[in-house]
């Protein structure tokens, strides 16, 4: 990994020009973009963080969802480097497929550490917010994922099979 040091931050108007630095890259690769709160355009930057505070408040939420804090992982240049998105409890659905923590390195910053970095730190979060286990999730084909949660200690569980065959391995892992 860089040299630089990482941390964890709310989403703010202080980190404007990096976040749409961080979106605007992402959405040129082409790639599906992880966690699902970063798909949400931010042109409209203001809406967006109240979006977002809304979800970690558990105001106005879709029928069936959870309250959800997402975090940014910045360097100590400012630059927005990845997201995070933890959900404080888990539905059916988020049990099998979803878990509690969804995390994305941006393209140009992956294979440098960043990922470990930021699963160690969301898991402080996750034991903050009163989650003593936390689930993972990743897709069978992302093997990138599944290092990062085994070397943080994932420990395996049964794989969920969605009814397209999409196989979703989950690790569960002591806060």
């Amino acid at each position: 990994m860089s040299d630089a040091a990482v941390v964890l931050v709310k989403p703010s108007m202080e980190y404007r020009e990096e976040y749409l630095s961080f979106y605007t890259e992402w959405k040129a690769s082409g790639e599906e973009m992880v966690p699902w709160v970063i798909e949400r355009e931010p042109t409209d930057f203001e809406s967006m963080l109240a979006f977002l505070s809304n979800h970690e408040r558990g105001v106005e939420l879709p029928d069936g969802w959870v309250p959800d804090s997402t975090l940014w992982l910045v360097d100590e240049r400012g630059r927005v480097i990845g997201a995070v998105n933890i959900r404080h409890r888990l539905t059916e659905w988020l049990l099998r497929a979803g878990g509690h923590i969804g995390m994305g390195i941006r393209p140009s910053e992956r294979r440098r550490g960043y990922g470990k970095a930021m699963l160690e730190l969301a898991l402080a979060e996750a034991k903050r917010l009163g989650i003593e286990r936390a689930l993972l999730v990743c897709d069978a084909d992302n093997a990138a994922s599944e290092r990062t949660i085994v070397g943080c200690g994932g420990v395996r569980d049964e794989d969920f099979v969605e009814a397209d065959g999409r196989v979703f391995k989950r690790y569960w892992i002591r806060t």
